[in-house]
């Protein structure tokens, strides 16, 4: 018997070819930019990474990834364009290793990948159609950028450090040299731990609170935490981007959606992590919370649960034809 949503509609497991369908969410940016965030669901890695892990460091088996890459890039109807991320600054024009090499799974050096096109950056940009750049995440912020009338999109990664190094400022920078105006730059959120989970040491905060007045919070452990998400608000703000899209509430009703997945289900009964899918969701304050919500990997939720390692979602901004 087919698995059917609370809907009533029926969840495609796999494609007439037997392929596993990626669960991805998607959000529009433009008439022709699109923003995609990946779930845990629809993929073949097994364990700890079950099931769509798209992240090659955290010791899966390089098949797996692979075939999760291979489905998702199918799904999208993309070239995957993926760096090694390094917690910094570094903006990456990809458009000038797309027009030098042949690849449609990334650079960030992954068991499979050619370890000479490893491409160390923290953001990226292009103005070529059907690549989609993307940026792994298990926790730290995930941002996207577009300015659709110049055909201008970017990727970032915004974890603590990176942030503090200014690295959306020169995401911005790097969008207006290839032409976008800041007046029509439009960024959304991914999915990251949030500052009611996010518990970080006094020094860390009050350096973090110097930079981003008023980020620091009280977490639901007791200890103090910061607010990633509130402070590459503050960034887009300073830079002048004021058109931020929010994601809230496509991805709430995505999470509903997939309340009675048999997968997701499965996965909460083997990962360790909690308790069931039922219990996690009752206590689900914020859908784009990691730590909170099953739908995402998380690498603090795993340290607080014992393991050593997890998988990674990836966060796509993709222009279309």
């Amino acid at each position: 018997m087919q698995e059917t949503s609370v809907t009533g509609m029926p969840i495609a497991q796999v494609d007439d070819e037997g392929i596993p369908i990626p669960v991805t969410i998607p959000i529009v940016l433009g008439e022709r930019t699109r923003a995609v965030f990946t779930t845990r669901l629809g993929g073949v890695s097994e364990g700890d990474f079950a099931s769509l892990n798209l992240g090659g460091r955290g010791g899966d088996n390089p098949e797996a990834i692979f075939s999760n890459r291979f489905a998702l890039r199918r799904t999208l109807q993309a070239d995957l364009c993926l760096v090694s991320q390094v917690h910094g600054k570094e903006v990456f024009d990809s458009d000038n290793i797309i027009n030098s090499f042949n690849t449609n799974y990334g650079f960030d050096a992954t068991g499979f990948a050619d370890l000479k096109l490893k491409i160390d950056a923290d953001a990226q940009v292009s103005t070529l159609s059907s690549l989609a750049l993307g940026m792994f995440a298990a926790d730290c912020l995930p941002v996207l950028l577009a300015d659709d009338y110049a055909g201008v999109i970017a990727a970032a990664h915004c974890g603590r450090k990176g942030l503090m190094a200014g690295v959306l400022e020169a995401t911005i920078d790097a969008m207006c040299k290839k032409g976008a105006d800041l007046a029509r730059i439009t960024a959304v959120l991914g999915p990251c731990i949030c500052a009611n989970c996010y518990e970080v040491g006094n020094d860390i905060a009050r350096d973090f609170e110097r930079r981003y007045p008023q980020t620091v919070s009280r977490t639901r452990f007791g200890g103090v935490g910061i607010d990633i998400a509130e402070a590459a608000r503050i960034d887009l703000a300073l830079a002048g981007v004021s058109n931020i899209v929010d994601s809230l509430p496509r991805v709430d009703a995505a999470t509903k959606y997939l309340s009675e997945d048999v997968e997701l289900k499965e996965i909460c009964d083997s990962d360790c992590e909690g308790s069931s899918l039922e219990e996690r969701l009752k206590t689900l304050d914020n859908p784009l919370c990691t730590f909170e919500n099953p739908l995402w990997y998380s690498h603090r939720r795993a340290v607080v649960s014992g393991k050593s390692h997890e998988g990674r979602l990836l966060a796509l901004i993709i222009k279309d034809k």
